[in-house]
C-alpha cells in the first residue's frame, strides 16, 4: 500500500514557474515507476509526465515537453514536478500516481497506475 500527498500547488501568473511536490509514505515507494497527471475543469485526466523507479528514466508528454521536468528523491520518498513557462491552459488539478511492474509506453495510461493522491490545485491567470 502507497499513500501519496501532493502539494505546493498555487495561483501563479502566466510565464511564472512552479515546483509539485508528491510525498509517498511506505518502504516500497523506490520500486514503484511515479507519474503526473492533470485534470482540467470538463477534461479526461491527461497525462503529463513519468519517472521510473531509479531516476535514469523520464518521459514527458508532447504537450509539455521542454516545460516541465519530473524528478525523485527515494531517501525522501518524494517525486517532484518543475513546470516552467506556466501557461492558462496548465490550469489543473494536478495528481501523481504510483505504478507497479514495468517501465514502458504503459507509464502514460491512467488506468495502469495502482495508487493515487488527492491532488493539488494549479491556477495560471494570464
Amino acid at each position: 500500500q502507497v499513500q501519496l500527498v501532493e502539494s505546493g500547488g498555487e495561483l501563479v501568473q502566466a510565464g511564472g514557474s512552479l515546483r509539485l511536490s508528491c510525498a509517498a509514505s511506505g518502504r516500497t515507494f523506490s520500486s514503484y515507476a511515479m507519474g503526473w497527471f492533470r485534470q482540467a475543469p470538463g477534461k479526461e485526466r491527461e497525462f503529463v509526465a513519468a519517472i521510473n523507479w531509479s531516476g535514469t528514466n523520464t518521459y514527458p508528454a508532447d504537450s509539455v515537453k521542454g516545460r516541465v521536468t519530473i524528478s525523485r528523491d527515494n531517501a525522501k520518498n518524494t517525486v517532484y514536478l518543475q513546470m516552467n513557462s506556466l501557461k492558462p491552459e496548465d490550469t489543473a488539478v494536478y495528481y501523481c500516481a504510483a505504478l507497479r511492474g514495468a517501465w514502458g509506453p504503459r507509464v502514460g495510461t491512467t488506468g495502469e497506475y495502482d495508487y493515487w493522491g488527492q491532488g493539488t490545485q494549479v491556477t495560471v491567470s494570464s
